[in-house]
């Protein structure tokens, strides 16, 4: 847009959709017909319409939207169905994390620094005029809507830094959740790799316990070996089967054999299963004490990050 002082002609070119509000600009700017002359006419239009679009009720929306996510953050579990961040009983972190998300894109929606730079660059081109005004002659209705475009310049400007305060204090807070999200997460994720170590390790144990299944099937299968070598002793003397009669093969003594071989098998299955039995009760009572130093670091663990976790109370009204 351009503007000459000789001519008092603005020329320019303006193109937006309907959410620009450019068709309610140029009804406006073609109903100010008296004031038309200044050159910062249709700009001030625009601006005006475009922070009217609702920026303030946006920011009280997220401070609300706000207020709900640290409501579920410090109520955890303890929420209402009806809260939307429940689901299986469970608080829901991944709406959570959604919605927190959301709510900050919603405070830079429109952000107020952004109008407070246009406004800035506005009372520079309102400077130029103002010294053009001066150099070619005074024009009381000129200077007179010239003062009434800063005033209403001053008041956009006090409404924006009033309005920067508020949403800086939303972003900050929505910092503080991010933060308390992220440590909740962190818990749930030390306490999952946590339960996978104590699998890993029943693992281990239950490995080990095969193996030695596994030494005790080879040391049984060793029992064999008393009675074979009984008889490889008492081969030679107690049959004979070089008589070629065949009366007289087996020996009248041939009891000794079993009467040493019996008790001897007799007495290493007895010591076998008896360590069998008293290694069953020791990996019993190791899954015992596993069981219970597991508990007691799981809760030392839980007990240490709940130490360190951020601790609030709720001093607002959620409705």
């Amino acid at each position: 847009m351009s503007y000459n002082f000789d001519t008092g002609m603005t020329t320019g070119f303006c193109k937006g959709s309907a959410s620009s509000h450019i068709v309610n600009s140029i009804k406006l700017l073609k109903s100010s017909v008296s004031d038309i002359g200044h050159p910062m006419l249709l700009p001030l239009i625009m601006l005006s319409n475009d922070m009217a679009s609702g920026i303030e009720i946006k920011q009280r929306d997220a401070r609300g939207w706000l207020r709900h996510i640290e409501h579920a953050l410090s109520m955890g579990s303890s929420l209402e169905f009806t809260d939307g961040y429940v689901r299986d009983g469970l608080l829901d972190l991944d709406a959570l994390n959604r919605d927190l998300v959301e709510c900050y894109s919603q405070t830079l929606w429109k952000n107020p620094t952004t109008y407070l730079t246009i406004i800035a660059h506005f009372k520079e081109a309102m400077e130029a005029v103002q010294s053009e005004i001066f150099t070619n002659g005074n024009n009381p209705t000129m200077n007179t809507f010239h003062t009434r475009i800063l005033s209403k310049l001053k008041f956009h400007e006090k409404r924006l830094l009033g309005l920067v305060d508020y949403t800086n204090t939303t972003q900050k807070r929505l910092e503080i959740q991010k933060d308390a999200l992220s440590m909740i997460i962190a818990q749930k994720d030390s306490r999952l790799n946590f339960e996978v170590a104590g699998n890993s390790r029943s693992l281990a144990h239950a490995t080990k316990r095969d193996t030695g299944s596994m030494m005790a099937l080879a040391l049984l299968g060793t029992v064999f070996l008393p009675g074979t070598y009984i008889a490889s002793i008492f081969s030679t003397t107690f049959f004979d089967f070089q008589n070629s009669t065949w009366t007289a093969v087996m020996s009248p003594k041939f009891w000794l054999y079993w009467a040493t071989a019996i008790p001897t098998t007799i007495l290493i299955l007895g010591a076998g299963l008896f360590w069998e039995r008293q290694r069953k009760l020791k990996y019993e009572r190791e899954e015992l004490d596993l069981a219970r130093a597991s508990e007691e670091m799981e809760k030392s663990i839980l007990a240490a990050m709940t130490r360190r976790t951020l601790s609030k109370v709720a001093t607002w009204n959620v409705r």
